[in-house]
């Protein structure tokens, strides 16, 4: 009976059940007194505690309830480094401090340990044992040598202090993804770029060091040290990543987007054509009686599909913009038109009818249409500006103009040129041939485009 119970398998129960009835009338046990006992038994097996195992738990969730209410950073400090190996648990409780009104800081290479840590100020520092691609090894490595002889000046004398067996490239980029050199210089591309340099250097100072020799590479490093600029100027003018580039790698090796939510460098143009943020878009479905027409923007946080009794497909995201989250709904023919943009990690314009299920109490949006932020661009813009400030016309403009423009021709977009100097002032709107896709790549293209000052897209009233 004990072996049956532990299995909870009905079919085993009932076998279980017809023995113990026949050896309790067998002992002179009413038959309605043992069937009553079995049913006891029975329903503890569903799931049932001793009194001893109850008291126990019990005095547990009042500890960690204590802990979690008088010390919430410390507690949940502890719970991450308890699960940092599982990206997926670490993802769930990060977004369970971020409710709790806690702060994390990214991980940094002068203060994270191998586990999550509070500092000061009551800020949970990220752990590097929980960056995906950084072993123990190399943890331990940049723990013992930070420990012995101080903090990391800059990346040339990390790479330099530590040992690149064990803290390899891929270490070292996983560490400039997560923000980990951030202390150093907030320009994570730019410690990329240098990175293949820096190990060289590195690797030549292991060996003159080693041999008691030096060069005249090693000389050059030792006067920059002794300058005091060791790290601070690299040999490239790379230019940052943008706020989309930084979140898509800090994804990678967090699991999660630490520093910013990838909406908000779309925010000046989504409100554009968007109804509002999905918090303000809950509250007005809560106060209404009926559905309302709306067109709202989020990230897509999770995908799952649906079969129909008739066979058809049916589509279900969950979309967030920081503010709230709310479900958006494809069904059938719907689904199938816009399956190929329900995406996960991407942003995701829907529009249509919204009310509050009242199942699971969450807003939930009824899509008659669905846009990728690139398609909601071209549906929506009017045209796309360019600033041209200057006194002297640069010969090469035209041709450097062309070269953007040309791979993204063919699309719906017109370009409109805003010209000005002191002597002049026009706008002039290129041919139809140039009207363009207005694409993420080409709106950052033009952006860093030296001799334009400014690029906007407009949006019809």
């Amino acid at each position: 009976q004990r072996s049956a119970m532990g299995k909870k398998k009905p079919e085993e129960m009932a076998k279980e059940r017809a023995k113990f009835t026949a050896g309790a009338i067998a002992n002179q046990i009413d038959e309605a007194i043992a069937t009553y006992i079995f049913d006891l038994m029975e329903k503890f097996a569903g799931y049932g505690f001793n009194k001893s195992h109850s008291a126990a738990y019990a005095l547990v969730a009042y500890q960690t309830a204590w802990l979690k209410c008088h010390f919430p950073a410390e507690f949940m400090a502890a719970v991450l480094s308890s699960d940092m190996d599982n990206t997926d648990k670490v993802v769930i409780l990060i977004e369970e401090c971020l409710e709790m009104k806690l702060k994390i800081a990214p991980p940094n290479i002068n203060l994270s340990a191998l586990r999550f840590t509070v500092n000061t100020e009551g800020v949970i520092v990220y752990g590097i044992g929980a960056i995906k691609g950084v072993g123990e090894n190399a943890i331990e490595e940049i723990l013992k040598e930070r420990a012995v002889n101080g903090d990391f000046l800059g990346l040339y004398d990390f790479c330099k202090r530590v040992d690149l067996r064990k803290v390899n490239r891929r270490v070292l980029e996983a560490l400039i993804k997560a923000g980990a050199l951030d202390v150093f210089d907030s320009n994570r591309a730019a410690h990329l770029a240098e990175l293949a340099t820096a190990v060289r250097i590195a690797e030549q100072h292991g060996k003159m060091t080693q041999t008691g020799q030096h060069d005249l590479f090693g000389l050059m490093e030792e006067e920059s040290d002794a300058s005091g600029q060791e790290g601070s100027q690299y040999l490239k003018n790379t230019p940052p990543w943008t706020d989309s580039e930084r979140l898509q790698h800090e994804k990678a090796v967090l699991g999660l987007f630490l520093t910013g939510h990838p909406i908000e460098s779309y925010l000046p143009e989504l409100q554009n054509f968007t109804h509002g943020k999905i918090a303000g878009l809950i509250a007005d479905a809560q106060r209404s009686k009926s559905k309302l027409e709306a067109r709202v923007a989020g990230l897509v946080v999770e995908v799952r599909t649906r079969q129909t009794k008739s066979g058809k497909m049916m589509g279900f995201a969950t979309i967030d913009d920081s503010t709230g989250r709310m479900e958006v709904a494809a069904f059938s023919e719907t689904y199938e038109k816009y399956k190929a943009i329900l995406v996960k990690d991407t942003l995701l314009v829907a529009e249509g009818a919204m009310n509050i299920d009242d199942f699971s109490g969450m807003l939930r949006l009824t899509a008659e249409k669905l846009y990728s932020i690139e398609q909601a661009r071209e549906n929506f813009a009017r045209a796309i500006a360019l600033h041209w400030q200057t006194d002297s016309i640069n010969p090469k403009f035209t041709e450097q103009l062309r070269e953007i423009l040309q791979p993204f021709q063919g699309g719906s977009c017109p370009v409109i040129l805003h010209y000005q100097s002191q002597q002049a002032k026009a706008s002039v709107q290129l041919g139809d041939t140039w009207r363009v896709k207005p694409t993420d790549m080409l709106k950052l293209s033009l952006e860093r485009w030296s001799l334009v000052s400014g690029v906007e897209v407009k949006y019809r009233n």
